[in-house]
């Protein structure tokens, strides 16, 4: 938790309690169902909340904003994001009942009232958002499939919507499509070896 707090040092005492909460109770649910990689646990916030709070370097969603976190599984990004954003909702979308039910306890766990978790294919889902985004869970191209006739026809603001990914590796073939996708590295904000190849990747909807 310190690392979070080493880039991050504006928290309030609430957040740091919530923040510092996610380990032992993901421990606790893990030991139920495998939500989480037992070979990255010990690197639980460096691996798993510093990455998913990548987002937050780069972008802040506004207050009332509605953001979908697509294929949640264990509750990433959707749960760390939306402790640092409590003015945006976070509805956390995964077709795995198991893994929605352990996010569910977790929000009831952290009384987050932002954040809402429901079992269904995303491109199902009727609902409409100013933003998506998405840890590493398929290509680009198909999320982008999901998603595309699901924002909301007007903005509560003058940031255009869209899409935030949370990647790794070389994307040039899968972003070839996407030509005004914007690739922000991680290694510019976190100076840790884990965040050379990681990326956060702004696509607007435009």
């Amino acid at each position: 938790m310190e690392l979070v707090q080493k880039y991050f040092p504006y928290l309030s005492d609430k957040q740091i309690d919530q923040l510092s909460s996610l380990k032992e109770l993901y421990a606790y649910w893990n030991a139920y169902v495998n939500i989480i990689s037992k070979k990255t646990f010990s690197d639980f916030y460096q691996k798993h909340v510093l990455f998913c709070l990548g987002i937050a370097k780069v972008f802040s969603f506004f207050t009332g904003s509605r953001v979908m976190d697509l294929g949640t599984g264990g509750g990433f990004p959707g749960i760390p994001l939306s402790i640092v954003f409590p003015q945006a909702e976070f509805i956390l979308v995964d077709s795995i009942s198991k893994k929605i039910k352990v996010v569910e306890k977790i929000i009831k766990s952290l009384h987050l009232k932002n954040a809402h978790a429901i079992c269904i294919r995303a491109e199902k889902l009727e609902n409409r958002f100013d933003f998506f985004v998405s840890r590493a869970v398929a290509k680009t191209s198909k999320i982008h499939n999901w998603i595309k006739n699901k924002y909301r026809y007007k903005s509560n603001s003058k940031i255009q919507n869209g899409s935030l990914y949370l990647k790794g590796g070389e994307l040039s073939k899968e972003l070839k499509e996407f030509p005004h996708a914007i690739q922000y590295p991680l290694y510019d904000f976190f100076q840790e070896p884990f965040f050379i190849t990681k990326k956060v990747i702004w696509i607007s909807n435009l």
